[in-house]
């Protein structure tokens, strides 16, 4: 069976940084675009970076330049490396990857969620 799990989440200061990490496992033939989401109390799910399998990135404007996303194929891990936390970056942060399991047609997974809270 497959699945992402995250590490790495927890409390810090404004202008602190944190290193995110979701390790996908099981019967993984290929991992296409993977991706990192958060969510705020209250607030909708919204896409923070992305990264294909090419190594190619994009960011959402509120993270440019301080947040870096990037991926080791070999682990089937992807990263998101915070730096210069801001209070408003406080929210559930999700990893998502398109996956190719060993004898399946490819879907969208989900990790659980880790927790970031910046404050002070």
């Amino acid at each position: 069976q497959v699945q992402l799990v995250e590490s790495g989440g927890g409390l810090v200061q404004p202008g602190g940084s944190l290193r995110l990490s979701c390790a996908g496992s099981g019967s993984i033939s290929h991992i296409y675009d993977m991706a990192w989401y958060r969510q705020a109390p209250g607030k909708q799910r919204e896409l923070v970076a992305t990264i294909t399998s090419a190594g190619v990135t994009n960011y959402a404007d509120s993270v440019k330049g301080r947040f870096t996303i990037s991926r080791d194929n070999a682990k089937n891990t992807v990263y998101l490396q915070m730096n210069g936390l801001k209070p408003e970056d406080t929210a559930v942060y999700y990893c998502n990857a398109d996956i190719l399991p060993l004898g399946w047609s490819h879907r969208v997974y989900w990790g659980q969620g880790t927790q970031v809270t910046v404050s002070s």
